[in-house]
């Protein structure tokens, strides 16, 4: 049976089209500048990578080209063979604690949730809608950012602002990255051998969040009501004092929508030192650039605060701390910096084991702690659509 990812962002379109039950990879593909003149996709098959290009107008344009890159590619012999979609959406508020089929319920609860994902969901909603127009009676599951956080009790989840803003506006901390913390969560139930593990997850790639994991669900997470709060990212500023955005109204003369959009994607690394890869950030700092500096200084920080945080949130009793997504699974000099940092809880980083780790080496995954750490901690590759496609085939075959 063959069933497709789609990760619809405003302007891109990522596809994996899988063999279920094996979860083997068939095809994949990321679309990119759809609405631009200069849209262009790379199809990647059998360890091939094949780009075209010409201007998609829209995203059912874009999901007009995937399907036929699935089929001129035969993946499939015919688009029947598709038996299910699945889809990332961004925000399932406080009513989606689980992966759905989509409904037209579901499809206007996305609709009025996008007060809480204005950036995202257009373009998850344009996935959707495309999606269901070209494979008419394939079922569709929305697997949603925020399902894996509802496990949050109140104590972690509330703002300490007036309650009626949580009764009638929903404003409470939702946190994003939950397919990817809840994909750690199961690799380390099965590694550890355990089913209530405690765990402290570091989700670091352009956006990023930690995630406090208690008894083996999730008990506080850094991102909030948006994805911009918590952790300083690759161009999003994280936790700030939010008089500043009053502040700096009054000063530029900019709206809430314009400052918003500068903390969005104007902050972070690039805000600091004009690099929001972290790659560029460290080749900056070897060619002396001191703000580069400065920003890998803060980011580390801000991470070890967070941290720090949880291994008090959990008592000391840390079973491990898994690093993943792209700058943690890649960078070994980040991952030391972060550790080195944690030496008072007694984490001990073996810098020969760290160093051989990373996505583009031989070895992936593996613990980069000595056996005298206090507390395990792994570098684990995340794999998110991995859960979208087992949720969306558990969901179509009880179906």
């Amino acid at each position: 049976m063959k069933f497709l990812c789609v990760n619809a962002g405003s302007s891109s379109l990522k596809f994996q089209l899988f063999e279920m039950p094996e979860e083997k990879v068939l095809i994949s593909g990321y679309i990119e500048k759809i609405g631009f003149p200069d849209s262009f996709w790379n199809t990647k098959i059998n360890g091939e990578k094949i780009k075209g290009e010409k201007y998609l107008k829209n995203h059912t344009e874009a999901v007009d080209v995937m399907l036929e890159e699935i089929l001129k590619h035969k993946a499939v012999k015919s688009l029947d063979e598709i038996k299910g979609v699945g889809h990332r959406v961004l925000h399932g508020g406080e009513k989606y604690s689980d992966s759905v089929l989509i409904d037209d319920t579901v499809v206007q609860d996305i609709k009025d949730l996008t007060k809480l994902g204005p950036l995202h969901h257009p373009g998850n909603l344009a996935g959707i809608e495309a999606m269901q127009k070209a494979l008419p009676g394939v079922p569709n599951v929305a697997v949603f950012d925020t399902a894996f956080h509802q496990t949050m009790p109140p104590v972690n989840y509330m703002y300490p602002v007036p309650y009626e803003w949580y009764e009638k506006y929903g404003v409470r901390k939702y946190g994003f990255h939950g397919t990817s913390h809840k994909y750690i969560t199961e690799t380390m139930k099965k590694m550890l051998g355990k089913e209530k593990v405690n765990l402290i997850i570091c989700h670091v790639g352009s956006g990023a969040s930690i995630s406090c994991i208690k008894d083996g669900k999730c008990y506080d997470t850094t991102m909030g009501l948006t994805p911009l709060d918590g952790l300083m990212m690759g161009t999003r500023c994280g936790s700030i004092d939010p008089s500043i955005i009053e502040y700096v109204c009054k000063e530029t003369g900019k709206d809430v929508s314009e400052i918003t959009n500068d903390l969005n994607k104007k902050s972070g690394l690039l805000g600091i030192c004009g690099f929001n890869d972290n790659r560029d950030v460290e080749k900056a700092i070897a060619a002396g650039d001191e703000r580069a500096k400065l920003a890998l200084d803060m980011y580390v920080d801000i991470i070890n605060r967070f941290i720090a945080e949880y291994y008090i949130e959990l008592d000391g009793k840390v079973d491990a701390m898994v690093m993943t997504a792209g700058v943690l699974e890649n960078g070994s000099e980040t991952r030391e910096a972060i550790l080195t940092k944690l030496k008072p809880i007694g984490i001990e980083v073996d810098k020969k084991i760290n160093d051989k780790i990373a996505g583009f080496k031989e070895i992936h995954e593996g613990m980069i702690t000595t056996k005298k750490s206090s507390i395990p901690v792994y570098v684990i590759p995340t794999n998110e659509e991995i859960m979208i496609i087992r949720d969306t085939y558990q969901l179509v075959c009880e179906k």
